[in-house]
């Protein structure tokens, strides 16, 4: 049962709460992106931001999605930048957008039945538990916990870093479900406030950069004018577009699964590709990544049963104000690592545990050896590293790869009678 359905709003003051926790939780990835590749943080807040309502408007305000950076593109962009320059990467980025407006306008004109035959829940089951579990050891890593992360190892180095992430976790769970009223419906607003004070008695909150920032700071735009054309950037970029299409589908069926809609059928994959396409490309056009729904924010979605579309477009808003803010950008970039580590173990295992609970609703019958050979493939595939590259900045691995997978067992293999 949702406290906020799709097109109900909450009160002003709830309604500035709800928002600024949606952006709390894109915050830390969405500008990781940026922080990887040498892009600008704040084009990144502000194209998030922009790319959110432009996905509104295209799905007519029926999906609470929040668009963020992608996290699939690192490697283009920064082997592109690298070889050719940032501006190639910025024309790839278009081109991805591009080639996502051209397949949602075929799915406009051929229809969208035949997605029902590819994507059963026999497939689409394991897909939403891969798109969770793969994200485990970044959620892990960030806690501190996992000392075998080839980024975030270090952190496990210090046990405080653990205890930070225990303390955010379970002050998250506590609220979650021990509060009442108000208070049940912002547990990640609080565990993120309960995880920064507690860091910040440990002496792990840096406020040097809030100093040294500006006030008022005009976001770093790069205007599409001066980029310069490169087909080698764009044969980096274009593969993984149908790579990241993918996982566009499998979140949406996730947050079809918590809110219980089809937003697969209503507004249909061909308006939430458009809006995720378009969004990618204006997001190029200034000099930022590539946008893309968040799982973070689905989790949001999930644990506090608000899934009011005037939350996360009151979050889209929020992000542009602040990406002009340049003291509140250094003041979110204090809260330490591990507090989002302690955040993310849950989203990440909520999105995992709705892929279990699709099996469940649609009764798939596990019994069945041909089942259990489509479910377990994919699980493998997905979660053990398998790789197959289609070039040096497109590897189709992790998810993609199992939905290939998964999806040609479904129809080569014949259901038992």
């Amino acid at each position: 049962m949702l406290v906020l359905d799709v097109h109900e709003k909450p009160s002003k003051g709830l309604w500035a709460l709800l928002s600024f926790q949606h952006v709390f939780a894109m915050f830390g990835a969405t500008v990781l992106v940026p922080i990887l590749t040498g892009l600008s943080i704040s084009v990144a807040l502000f194209a998030s931001g922009v790319g959110t309502l432009i996905y509104i408007a295209c799905t007519k305000a029926k999906v609470p999605v929040y668009l963020g950076s992608s996290f699939a593109y690192i490697a283009a962009i920064s082997i592109a930048t690298q070889q050719f320059g940032v501006e190639s990467a910025f024309v790839g980025l278009m081109v991805v957008g591009v080639i996502y407006v051209i397949i949602s306008t075929i799915i406009r004109f051929v229809g969208k039945d035949w997605l029902d035959k590819l994507l059963p829940p026999i497939v689409i089951g394991p897909m939403i538990a891969i798109i969770g579990i793969s994200l485990a050891p970044v959620a892990t890593g960030q806690a501190g916990i996992n000392p075998s992360h080839p980024d975030l190892g270090a952190l496990a180095s210090d046990p405080k870093n653990a205890l930070i992430a225990t303390v955010t976790f379970l002050a998250t769970i506590l609220i979650a479900t021990k509060a009442k009223g108000f208070f049940k419906i912002v547990p990640i607003l609080g565990g993120i406030v309960i995880g920064y004070l507690f860091a910040l008695t440990l002496g792990f909150v840096d406020f040097t950069g809030v100093a040294e920032a500006s006030f008022l700071a005009l976001p770093d735009f790069n205007i599409i004018g001066t980029y310069s054309f490169d087909w080698r950037a764009v044969a980096m970029f274009a593969p993984i577009a149908f790579v990241t299409i993918a996982e566009h589908i499998g979140d949406h069926k996730v947050l079809g699964s918590i809110t219980n809609k089809d937003f697969i059928n209503d507004p249909g994959l061909d308006r939430t590709l458009l809006g995720d396409g378009i969004a990618t490309l204006v997001s190029a056009c200034l000099g930022g990544p590539a946008n893309t729904t968040y799982g973070e924010n689905t989790g949001v979605v999930g644990m506090t049963k608000v899934a009011s579309v005037y939350v996360t477009g009151g979050a889209a808003v929020i992000a542009i104000f602040l990406s002009f803010i340049g003291k509140f950008t250094a003041l979110v970039l204090t809260i330490p690592t591990p507090v989002m580590g302690g955040i993310l173990i849950l989203l990440f295992g909520l999105i995992a545990g709705n892929g279990l609970k699709v099996l469940i609703q649609e009764k798939v019958d596990l019994t069945s050896t041909r089942n259990l050979v489509i479910v377990a493939s994919m699980l493998v595939i997905g979660l053990g590293g398998a790789s197959f590259s289609i070039n040096d900045a497109a590897p189709l691995t992790g998810m993609a790869l199992a939905v290939i997978v998964g999806v040609t067992l479904n129809l080569v293999l014949k259901e038992e009678k």
